[in-house]
Order: C-alpha cells, then structure tokens, then sequence
C-alpha cells in the first residue's frame, strides 16, 4: 500500500513562522534562561514533562510574549514555540540554552551588533551563519544541511530566481537530486525544461509514486477509496476526498463539455483545500471568478492536455500527475517564507527583484570555499551546539581576509589594498542598492501612504508594505529616516545615521534589547546653512504615554548630545500625534538651561513635528534647504507657548 513520503526539505515548521523573527528568536532565549533560573523549575525536565511545557506557556504569556486567545493545549504550544530555536542548535532538546544561544543573547543584551568579522555582518548575523553551516535536517535516514545546499547552488549558478528557490531547491535532498535541479535549472534557463517538469521528474523516481500511479491504473473502476489511496495524504487520506469528486466531474466535462458540467467542475475545484485549489482552477480555467463561470459556462475552461487524451488510462495517467503536481507545489509554498526566514538571518543572501544571491562580501566567501560545500552537505555536524570558529565546521571555511580581497578583485574589478578599500565597494553598492529600492518601493506616494498607516496603526498594512521582521516603531523610524534621506536629496550616510539594524535587503530588524531610538543626520556647511548635526527622534505614543515616554529622553538624548559633542544640533520630534505638553515642554527648553553633573546648557533647539506635515513635506517636494531656514525662525520666535508656537511657526509655514 503506498505512504507518503517526504521529497523535499523545510527549515523549521510552520507552527513556528513568526513575525518580527529575529526579536522574537532573542526574546525566547532570554525568556528560558530566565524561565530555567527560577528555583522552582531549576532541576526539572522538559522532555515527556507536560507540567513543565504548560508552566513555560504560562511564564511566556505572563510576560507578555504571547498576545493571542488562550491556547486549546499549552503543552504543545509550548514545544511548537521552541521547536526553531532546538533547530537552529540555539537550545537543546531540554530547551536549555547552548553555547551559540548564550553567545546570541549575549549579543542581544549588550546591543553591540558591530559587524567585526570575516563576512562584515553583524555580530548576531555571524553566529547564524555558523549554525545555518551546521544546521542539518534528518531526510530518510540520511542529512542534509539545507544553507549548505543554497549556497553551493548560489556559486555554481551565480543566483536562482524566486521561483527555483521555492519550488526547487528543497528537492535537492542528496547529491544526486543536487547535480540534478543544477541540471534542471540550466535547462529550463535555456528553455529546454520547464519547473513542472523538473517537480514531476523527481516525484516519479520515487517508490511510492511508482506503486501509486501502477495502483491507479490497474483497477477496473475508480472509486472514493481509490483516490485516497493514490493520493497518500500527508496528514490523513480524509482529506482527499474531494478529489474524488474533481475526477468524476473532470471525466463528465470531458465526455460532455456543455455549461452546466462547466460550473460543476470550477464548484468542485473550490472544494478543494489550500494552494492546490488554486492551481487546479489556473490550469482549468481562464478566469477566477466564479461570477463568469457561471455566465460564460464551458467558453471559460481551458482546452488543456487532460481534456485531449484518447482513453482513460491517458486520463488516469494525466490525472495523478496534477494531483501530485499541484499538491507539491502547494507544499513548496508553505515552506518558502520560512525558508527565506532562516536563511535571511545569516544576513549572507540578498532576495531582490524576484533574484536570490549573495552579498558582496559572502559571494567572495563562498567562491573561495565552493569545493569543499558538498564534503558537509550531507553529513550531520557533531558540534551543532557549540559557538564555533569557522575552522571547526570545516578546515577549508578558515579563509583569510587577503583572501577575500584578491577574490573582490577577481570578482568585481576594483583595486582592493586593506580593508577600507572593500569597504568603501561594499558601501557604494549598498547606496546604489538602496538608491534602486527607494525608486521602487518608497515613491513619495507610498511614504505618505505609510504616514497615514502609521497614524490610524494600521500595522498589518505597515508590516506588508515594509517588512514583518520590525515591530512598528521601528518600521517607523526606518520609513521616517527614508523620507528625510529624500529631503536631503539623498546626501549623507543614512544607512549610518539610521542607528537600526538592517538585514542584507536593506530592510530594518526588531531586536529585543540594546540600540538607539534617534536618528543622526550629518550635515556639512551649504550656502543655506551651516555645519551641523540633527537627532530626530521618532514615536507612535501619544497622550499620556507621550509625556511618560518621550518628555525626558529627548531632551537628554540632544542635551549629553550637545555636552559630548564639540559641533552644532538641534532635535526634530515626529509623532503622528503631539502632546500639548510634551509641545511646550520641547518648546521650553530654548530657556530652561540642561546639567549633566557640571556641564550645563543653556538653550536646546527642539523642533515639533507632526506625520501630517511630514506628508506635506513630502508632497510638495520640500528639501531641507528650504526647512532649515523654517526651523531656525521657529526656535528664534518669541512664541513660547507649545501649541500656539507649533500652529504658527510650524504647521502655517509648511
């Protein structure tokens, strides 16, 4: 009787494909080493120990980490939530810390993410890229490291696009289905082969699929039971039921394609759950809508391969490769935002215009360590746990930075002497990278879209439009950072002067602790003005928790600014919404003289600022030549009262 059996690999499960990854990833192990260091807890088990799981859920919840309804069983929610970091070899079975997830929170407390290694990135990203070498997924008795096979794949074929990524890559489960989808991929670039086939060709090498397929043909009469046989659903035979159903009405429309049997067919293919269903009815049909199927009837099915065969065992055959077609690649959907999630970690790899491939600095790594990929790339690592060196996973990923710097000169033609030499290539590809992405992604209508959002917190919308690996303040300091770089007609280092991290693609990243809150924005003497430096500060809180969060810290933030800083600047406060208070507070703060120990200042220049003239800003292509001038007169008016001072000197003037 034929079994499912798995074809492909995944990073993770499901279960655990979590928004804001990386933040809730150091925030999980912050909660276990805390969790672990009660006395109560100390010395107990986790493995076979539902007590223990359900106390964790509780602990996590209690402290804020679970935000949602009430989980039905806290046991496994408890274990599907730790499930990656066990994984990624951050905790052990026990879910207790390891030596690369001690090292990992470490770097997340101490907020020093500085990118002082061989690739240059950062500090955590670094300590991901040793465990995604090491990672391993267990596949039919023998392993395979799934970024060991990305990588292999990136430097013999440069990049692969979005759609080999998902629907080919996790094929490759040994060497032979490696050699294989290379192959594969090269063909269909040359319009020899296509994806479907490259899917179909694996499957049908497989035992089961062959005992399946010989079932299907052999009986007289296909039934209910049949189909759920062949089908060999992963979860339960149940649920492939309703292809019953879309076999029989398939065969009706094909001995009688009238309107009626038309609409049957697109009914039945609605019955069917997930991804596949949507595949089913492209291939099927020319339209989605089931409003002009029931219209157009049979003038809206496809004239595909299925319907043209001569006898049912062409049916038969046809038939069970969709089924497994379809099902695969609905499969290979769920898995691909996960994938990307693990993989995006390492900071290594770029996923750009539908393009994967690595960055500069690893692009140069990996082809200076190519041959020696595929000597670990189906084995298990022994040291999974450990925060190794790089010579440790292998001795040939030692490599030397004089390496990686005749490797940027073979690659890429630039003169590379010492370090700041790839630096400085590495920074203006970067600047051309984001450059590209601003004209794509950031138009000035999307920036007044995304103020808006942020005003209303429309955070999913938000989080669509930008990045669901960043919480919303921080989206927000990222898009308001953008925003002022377009201002400044796209002069300065403001991949710099974000004090985010960001992740290869250029995009920001939530981490639980450490880091600034501002924005340092250099600006060097013009004839409209002087030399100078401007902290903005960014916040979604408003009213009470405005004053409470934000009345302080951003006048200490310009005042030990001014203090440690022999220059000149000034604060420009954003909010979608300003507190009267907090307003004349700011505003105050041109007389109230500021102390740290015996330094003093004597004058502050805080400037207000609401998302709404931001968008006017936007919209009416101001530069900030011509906003300099309006925020000096503003700080030199004589209005000191908050709101009448913003309303005259600010909102009228904008």
């Amino acid at each position: 009787m034929p079994a499912y059996k798995s074809y492909c690999w995944s990073l993770g499960t499901t279960s655990f494909r979590m928004v804001e990854f990386n933040r809730k990833i150091e925030e999980q192990l912050r909660l276990l080493n805390d969790f672990w260091s009660l006395p109560q807890y100390s010395n107990e088990n986790w493995s076979a120990n539902n007590a223990i799981q359900v106390a964790y859920y509780e602990f996590i919840k209690e402290q804020g980490f679970i935000e949602d309804r009430e989980a039905p069983r806290k046991d496994k929610d408890a274990r599907e939530k730790t499930s990656g970091l066990v994984d990624l070899g951050l905790i052990n079975d026990e879910r207790r810390l390891t030596s690369a997830g001690q090292a990992l929170l470490a770097v997340a407390q101490s907020g020093n993410f500085e990118d002082n290694n061989l690739l240059q990135i950062p500090a955590d990203s670094f300590i991901y890229f040793k465990q995604l070498l090491k990672l391993s997924c267990p596949f039919d008795g023998a392993p395979v490291r799934p970024y060991v096979v990305l990588t292999y794949m990136l430097a013999e074929l440069g990049q692969i696009s979005k759609e080999e990524f998902t629907y080919l890559l996790p094929l490759a489960i040994n060497r032979n289905k490696t050699d294989m989808i290379i192959n594969y991929i090269r063909e269909i670039r040359n319009g020899n082969a296509t994806i479907d086939e490259a899917i179909t060709s694996v499957l049908s090498e497989m035992d089961n699929y062959i005992e399946a397929k010989r079932l299907l043909l052999e009986v007289d009469i296909v039934n209910e039971a049949i189909i759920q046989e062949i089908g060999m659903n992963r979860k339960s035979r149940a649920y492939d039921k309703p292809y019953f159903n879309l076999y029989c009405t398939l065969t009706a429309f094909k001995n009688a394609p009238t309107d009626d049997n038309a609409r049957f067919l697109f009914n039945t293919v609605k019955s069917i759950s997930g991804k596949a269903s949507t595949y089913w009815k492209q291939y099927l049909f020319n339209t989605s809508l089931t409003s002009v199927v029931e219209r157009d009837g049979a003038s809206t099915v496809n004239q595909v391969d299925l319907f043209r065969v001569d006898n049912e065992e062409e049916l038969r055959k046809e038939f069970f490769r969709l089924l497994h077609l379809f099902k695969a690649k609905s499969l290979l959907d769920d898995y691909y935002d996960l994938n990307k999630r693990y993989f995006k970690t390492s900071d290594t790899v770029l996923f750009r215009d539908d393009a994967v491939k690595f960055d500069i600095i690893p692009n140069c790594y990996f082809s200076l360590v190519k041959d020696a990929l595929l000597d670990i790339a189906f084995t298990e690592a022994t040291n999974l746990y450990s925060n190794t060196n790089l010579v440790d996973i292998g001795t040939n990923f030692d490599v030397q930075q004089e390496q990686l710097f005749e490797k940027a000169e073979e690659l890429y033609g630039v003169q590379v002497r010492n370090f700041y030499d790839i630096q400085g290539f590495v920074d203006r590809e970067r600047y051309a990278r984001l450059n590209q992405m601003i004209d794509e992604k950031f138009t000035d209508e999307i920036l007044v879209n995304l103020m808006t959002h942020f005003e209303n917190r429309n955070d999913n919308e938000i989080q669509a439009l930008v990045t669901n690996n960043a919480d919303v303040p921080t989206i927000f300091e990222y898009v308001l950072a953008i925003a002022w770089y377009k201002i400044s007609g796209r002069q300065g280092k403001v991949l710099e002067y974000m004090n985010l991290s960001l992740d290869a693609d250029l995009l920001p990243i939530s981490h639980a602790t450490g880091g600034h809150e501002d924005i340092t924005y250099k600006y060097e003497a013009t004839d409209n003005y002087p030399a100078h430096t401007l902290l903005i500060e960014a916040t979604l809180a408003g009213g009470t928790n405005q004053r409470r969060m934000e009345m302080e810290p951003v006048s200490r933030h310009l005042g030990t600014y001014l203090i440690t800083h022999d220059e000149s600047a000034y604060c420009l406060f954003v909010s979608p919404y300003l507190d009267s208070n907090v307003m004349s507070d700011f505003r105050g703060r041109k007389l109230i003289p500021f102390r740290v120990g015996n330094a003093v200042i004597n004058s502050m220049k805080i400037i207000s600022c609401a998302t709404a003239e931001m968008k006017r800003m936007i919209l009416n292509r101001m530069t900030y030549a011509e906003l300099y001038p309006i925020f000096e007169n503003a700080y030199q008016s004589n209005i000191i009262e908050g709101e009448e001072w913003y309303l005259q000197e600010i909102k009228n003037r904008i």
